[in-house]
């Protein structure tokens, strides 16, 4: 009965083996598609943008990658394994424990011979297969024609070649350990290492496997000591990057001495292969390891213990030389132009008259103040939106080079009030629109912007361009444009009348094709939407652009740089197109401080650190811009010198265009970069001292001044500005990025100690960078004058009776006040400090307005509506500046506030004498009725309150009609 019920259940059981496989098969299949989609798609995106070869190029590179380190671990492994088993005794006699260890290793004896190896190879292989960068580079390397003041190689040696054996050595060593210790477990598991007692005996075959393989891994081991010699110049220390006296006088003759012992043991174990005694490569062995011990650590300790530790400032003196010399090279700095600037601190009339052009470029519009405002008078439909950091450019208008803030108009598909079905996320609203662009150092008579390009349709002085906005910072994850000729139009392009709208059909050439249901197919399955392959919208003229952020674009085809984190527009040539800057850098050049490159780049003075951070070269060595309309990616080789670049162009022939092909216009507005310049001034707070003996004690340390318009408690760094300015001893004026030091150290003061001045105009004719491009020039501020610092003079605001007076007045009613940037000029022999202050309502629908300017000479202050006005008021009303800041229309300014003095006493323009005392009577009663309103709110004095509230307007009216009365005189 029992075997008749079991024969039915067997057709079920062979239904259900095939039926598990087909569904495995099938599941195996789907998962290869859709690996298959990720690399198809790739493959489009870079022929559509025209640089296959850079994807085809790491695509070979890794999969050669991955074969060799799969090989190069799987083979030797399955080797040891198959040999130690094949050659274990037959007939060895075994304990208990090993014949139940055999039992059980058995039946998955042959798996494991071929799975271990396989597995340990996929390590191995995805392990190897990051490496093609450090694999391609040592292929392709570029000598630079400078030697190493230590052992005189090409300093190519470190950058491509030193990182490609180390790593090498470094696999090999792990594939022979991992080889000797699955022969170690075979031979024992098997009987041929057995420990009888205590006598330990090793069959001839297991003896001859183990030493040769032990041999060859003391080889590797002495290579690698020998190559440590060379590490210790890219070695950070105590004191500086690379090899001190220490070093060089006994960690690396140790090591020399070390590699040699290593040798030897290793041609012992050779030896013993052969002659089957143990005893010499044992005692080696140990030898090594007591000498690695004794010589490789002890004695670099007593040496410089008791040897360079009481003598460390003249027996360093030329091994700090080295640091210095070769980190201001490795960053840029080593040509940085000194100037000593005996500022003067008094406010001469006419100090200005010979920086009158500096004066009239001031930027008072402040970048990062001014996007709600622009946003409000520019944005036109919620679907629109600018950064919330606006970018300075610079445009050439009637033969003036004029600093403008400019943005662009992106599309912002949350301010879409209906529900976004896909049909309008993908195919409606794809693109923003227009450039805005403001100058920089005018303002309306009510505080706005005064634009040089605004409005939809776009108009103004920078001419005709195409104005639509594709790819951007903001762009959509995803949109489908494009189609048939004479088909309505259905993208959104902009808002027309009061409620009409104006609709476009893209025709550029922006992404791949969706002209076949392949292609469909793929990318709905990479965006996981199923309406790209069932839209009836979607058709042969369709187009999928994607990867849309500029950043993103450049990084892809250009993946051998680091890019600076800010990208800006500018329209060249009648497009819109973002300029990026790209960086080669390294943490390999001999004796080069390392700086964290996240760190120095956040303006925070406890930056976090991130893996791979760390650098000790940087080079701007690539322009690249982004076409905001069809998303074509153009690299400029830039720094033609630098060897890592060099040998990038090597591995990626034909993607980098030299600076001939770069028109005169994009010239024009290429800039300076600015991480670049926050890791320079992050090197010369300290190799600013060129002296040895000086870098040493520390006795001139700088550092970054905060930010004075930071939050309380924040450890926010100044940023440096860009400026149109003349630098002392120049003859014209150029466009600046500039930073300011003060003295660094515990409890140091924070007057100006230095002012960093970069060259940021490359000029504008094709193929030719200004000479004085990139120039950098340190201006050194003696240390018998005190030149307040940024902090100071933000502090000196703050305080001053007469501006904190004026500051409350303007605060009444539902307003906030907002301290623009803090800019510092080297003008009229001395430092000028120039602060925009903006006034903000509590609205809903406000936006800072800029109303004030705060100046700031020596120990003088002055506080007016216009900065013409401000300069005047400080030197005397006469300052020869023409600052130029009063916009277009000014028949509703606001009359001028009376400034005051370094003291707090508030003088007249004209007359210097004390204001009427009306008027500082009138000041003095809102102060009082101030705080008397205040008191009477925490008592809860409701009488109290009403009537110091009272008196508080009858006090500021007061103050107003008798500034409006003294302005009319």
């Amino acid at each position: 009965m029992s075997s008749a019920t079991a024969r039915p259940q067997q057709p079920v059981q062979r239904r259900r083996a095939p039926l598990a496989i087909t569904l495995i098969a099938v599941g195996v299949l789907v998962v290869l598609f859709f690996i298959f989609t990720s690399f198809y798609t790739d493959f489009l995106w870079f022929n559509q943008l025209g640089y296959t070869n850079v994807l085809t190029t790491q695509w070979i590179a890794t999969v050669v990658m991955f074969i060799i380190g799969f090989l190069g671990m799987a083979v030797p492994v399955w080797g040891c394994l198959q040999l130690a088993y094949r050659l274990r005794p037959v007939y060895a006699k075994l304990n208990s424990q090993l014949d139940r260890y055999q039992e059980l290793v058995e039946p998955l004896r042959r798996l494991g011979m071929w799975g271990i190896p396989v597995l340990l190879g996929l390590f191995a292989g995805f392990s190897a297969a990051t490496r093609w960068e450090t694999t391609l580079m040592w292929l392709n390397r570029t000598p630079t024609g400078t030697t190493d003041p230590q052992f005189g190689f090409d300093l190519s040696f470190y950058l491509f070649e030193l990182p490609f054996y180390r790593s090498v050595l470094a696999f090999a060593s792990a594939v022979v350990l991992l080889a000797l210790i699955a022969t170690a477990a075979v031979t024992f598991l098997y009987g041929s290492i057995q420990l009888i007692g205590r006598e330990l005996r090793i069959s001839k075959s297991a003896r001859i496997q183990i030493a040769v393989i032990a041999g060859v891994y003391l080889l590797l081991q002495a290579v690698s000591i020998w190559l440590d010699q060379y590490v210790t110049l890219t070695q950070t220390g105590s004191l500086i990057t690379g090899a001190s006296y220490t070093d060089v006088n006994a960690t690396i003759p140790t090591r020399a001495i070390l590699a040699g012992i290593a040798l030897v043991v290793a041609i012992l174990f050779f030896v013993t292969a052969f002659i089957g005694r143990w005893r010499m490569p044992i005692v080696g062995t140990a030898l090594l390891l007591v000498s690695a011990l004794l010589i490789g650590s002890v004695y670099p300790w007593v040496v410089q213990k008791f040897q360079v530790d009481p003598n460390e400032r003249s027996l360093e003196q030329p091994y700090i030389d080295r640091n210095i010399d070769m980190t201001r090279e490795a960053f840029g700095v080593s040509d940085v132009k000194e100037v000593a600037y005996d500022a003067t601190t008094d406010a001469e009339p006419g100090a200005l008259r010979a920086d009158a052009e500096t004066t009239a470029s001031i930027r008072i519009m402040d970048p990062d103040l001014i996007s709600s405002t622009v946003t409000q008078l520019e944005r036109f439909k919620t679907y629109y939106r600018f950064a919330p950091e606006l970018d300075v450019d610079r445009y050439n208008i009637d033969g003036d080079v004029q600093d403008a803030v400019v943005a662009v108009r992106e599309m912002n598909q949350e301010g879409v009030k209906a529900d976004l079905s896909w049909v309008n996320s993908t195919l409606v609203y794809t693109h923003g629109y227009g450039l805005v662009a403001a100058y920089g150092n005018k303002r309306s008579s009510d505080g706005e912007p005064v634009f040089m390009q605004s409005g939809i349709p776009s108009t103004g002085v920078l001419g005709n361009f195409e104005p639509r906005v594709y790819f951007g910072e903001n762009s959509p994850e995803y949109s489908i444009v494009g189609a048939p000729e004479g088909s309505k139009p259905v993208e959104l392009d902009y808002p027309s009348g009061e409620s009409g709208e104006t609709y476009t059909t893209y025709d550029g050439d922006g992404g791949p094709k969706l002209d076949n249901v392949f292609n469909k197919l793929v990318y709905a399955l990479k965006f996981q939407s199923e309406q790209i392959f069932l839209s009836d919208n979607v058709n042969s003229d369709s187009q999928i652009l994607y990867e849309r952020n500029p950043q993103k674009r450049v990084s892809k085809v250009a993946p051998y740089l680091t890019l600076d984190s800010d990208v800006y527009p500018s329209v060249v040539d009648g497009r819109i197109v973002w300029i990026v800057d790209g960086y080669t850098t390294s943490n390999s050049y001999p004796y080069s401080h390392t700086e964290s490159l996240s760190s120095a780049i956040s303006n925070n003075a406890n930056g976090q650190s991130f893996l791979l951070d760390d650098i000790n070269y940087m080079r701007n060595s690539v322009k690249a811009t982004v076409d905001a309309y069809d998303g074509s990616v153009t690299l400029y080789a830039w720094d033609t010198n630098d060897p890592i670049l060099q040998t990038w162009q090597k591995i990626f022939p034909s993607t980098l265009k030299p600076i001939s092909a770069m028109s005169g216009d994009l010239m024009s507005h290429v800039r300076y970069p600015e991480d670049l310049f926050k890791v320079q001034r992050d090197v010369l707070q300290r190799y600013h001292v060129t002296d040895a003996d000086k870098w040493y004690s520390d006795s001139d340390l700088w550092k970054t001044p905060a930010d004075p318009q930071a939050s309380e408690g924040s450890s926010a760094l100044q940023p440096p500005y860009y400026l149109s300015m003349q630098m002392p001893g120049e003859k014209t004026p150029s466009y600046s990025l500039y930073t300011t030091f003060i003295p660094g150290g515990g409890g140091a003061s924070s007057v100006l100690s230095g002012y960093l001045a970069a060259n940021a105009n490359a000029g504008s004719d094709k193929g030719t960078i200004a000479d004085s491009y990139g120039a950098l020039t340190l201006l050194r501020l003696p240390k018998d004058t005190t030149v307040p610092g940024p902090g100071q003079v933000q502090n000196a605001f703050n305080s001053d009776t007469a501006v904190s007076n004026l500051i409350n007045i303007l605060k009444q009613g539902q307003t906030e006040v907002l301290n623009g940037n803090l800019l510092t000029l080297p003008v009229g022999g001395g430092l000028l400090y120039v602060q925009p202050v903006y006034v903000k309502s509590t609205g809903e629908t406000s936006y800072p307005l800029l109303q004030k300017v705060l100046v700031s000479f020596g120990d003088k202050i002055a506080f007016e509506d216009t900065l013409d006005e401000a300069l005047d008021q400080l030197f005397g009303g006469d300052s020869g500046a023409q600052a130029g800041d009063t916009g277009v229309d000014n028949s509703n300014e606001t009359p001028s506030t009376p400034p005051s003095g370094g003291d707090g006493k508030t003088e007249n323009p004209d007359t210097n004498a004390p204001v009427d005392s009306d008027l500082s009577q009138a000041l003095s009663d809102a102060q009082k009725a101030m705080a008397a309103k205040k008191a009477a709110l925490e008592a809860g004095d409701w009488a109290a309150y009403g009537e110091a509230d009272k008196q508080l307007s009858e006090a500021v009216q007061k103050a107003l009609d008798l500034l409006k009365a003294d302005e009319q005189k």
